[in-house]
């Protein structure tokens, strides 16, 4: 029986990971993705894993991707986070309505064949009814006005899709290529206390005009939002592959007490990995949204207990900058927040003060 660790893609990226992006992943924590690293990861063929195979894509099933992710994740968190963003609007356009029809011929066969790299420009429409984006429209197109507070990947990608709203509630998805021009212009390098490798910059848009043929999505803020909701509910594969990674650490330091405990705390990471991704594929999107919340804390407590561990078990020379263990544990602390929503935030909080916090 052939499963998802058989696939081509899973391969291709054990190979990425392995050869390209675990040697380099102090250095890029460091100093930066490279350009050369985010060659090897178009040229792996990750990036259409979603993608249509009429586009050029692979068309691989959800569990192949998160299997990559994971692979991904646990070798350098920085370029997995890079390359994330991507999957996003190569899924907007594959499914996009009318509207979408001529940045998809546009832009679609190259995002999926993995030559062009996508990132997003999107989160902020969480604040609505706040408008840290607003979009207005103008003859033959949308004015996109505001601050980004967060883009990552500038300066490796190749086109970003931006979002923004408008005042009566509706949102507008549009590509624009990745680089300063008239109206968007990028803020300083964010100093993050993990993945600053990620180049993550803001956004300032000021007048930013956009064709009406680089619009992928236009619809009401409130569908937008309900579609959204579940997603972050569910566990991020990042989450599973920075701790497997940590795991590893312990397995590989040549003490029975990190083996040990190595051995014990894999047995429940695989459980809450089963759990959450039964989730997603068993049950609809909009359902069993605490039951996603409760198994996403579990997955959270069992990062953060390997983490810990791996930095235990090396003492202080954990602490080096050329050591994984204080990388892996950054990259732990920064998944809690990435993506985090008010409901995710109240579920994480309630769960620490919990007597049912520990692992």
């Amino acid at each position: 029986m052939t499963t998802a660790l058989d696939h081509p893609l899973v391969e291709a990226a054990h190979r990425l990971a392995d050869d390209v992006l675990a040697p380099a992943a102090e250095e890029h924590d460091r100093e930066g993705v490279t350009p050369e690293a985010v060659a090897a990861v178009k040229a792996s063929g990750v990036l259409g894993v979603n993608a249509p195979a009429e586009y050029g894509g692979w068309a691989a099933p959800a569990v192949v991707g998160r299997e990559i992710a994971e692979i991904l994740a646990g070798a350098c968190c920085s370029t997995f986070f890079v390359q994330a963003q991507h999957h996003t609007p190569v899924r907007l356009l594959a499914t996009g309505g009318e509207e979408a029809e001529a940045a998809r011929a546009r832009l679609l066969r190259p995002l999926s064949e993995g030559t062009q790299l996508a990132g997003i420009a999107f989160s902020h429409l969480r604040a609505y009814p706040r408008l840290p984006v607003r979009a207005t429209r103008v003859a033959g197109g949308w004015r996109f006005d505001g601050r980004v507070p967060w883009y990552t990947g500038w300066g490796l990608n190749d086109v970003l899709l931006l979002g923004g709203a408008t005042e009566d509630g509706e949102v507008v998805f549009a590509f624009a290529e990745a680089r300063e021009q008239p109206g968007l212009s990028p803020t300083e390098p964010l100093r993050l206390a993990a993945l600053t490798g990620s180049r993550t910059v803001g956004l300032v848009l000021d007048g930013l005009v956009l064709p009406d043929d680089a619009v992928a999505v236009r619809t009401p803020h409130e569908r937008w939002a309900t579609d959204d909701r579940p997603k972050n509910t569910n566990t991020n594969p990042a989450v599973f592959g920075v701790a497997r990674a940590a795991l590893a650490l312990l397995d590989a330091g040549g003490d029975d007490e990190a083996r040990e405990t190595a051995a014990s705390l894999r047995t429940r990471l695989d459980a809450a990995r089963r759990d959450a991704y039964a989730l997603v594929d068993e049950v609809p999107p909009a359902e069993r949204l605490d039951d996603r919340l409760a198994v996403k804390m579990r997955a959270y407590a069992l990062l953060r207990a390997a983490t810990t561990a791996a930095l235990s078990a090396g003492g202080g020379r954990a602490f080096g900058l050329s050591s994984p263990a204080q990388r892996l544990a950054r990259e732990g602390l920064f998944l809690v927040v990435q993506g985090q929503t008010d409901e995710v935030r109240t579920a994480h909080l309630r769960a620490l003060r919990s007597r049912e916090c520990g692992t």
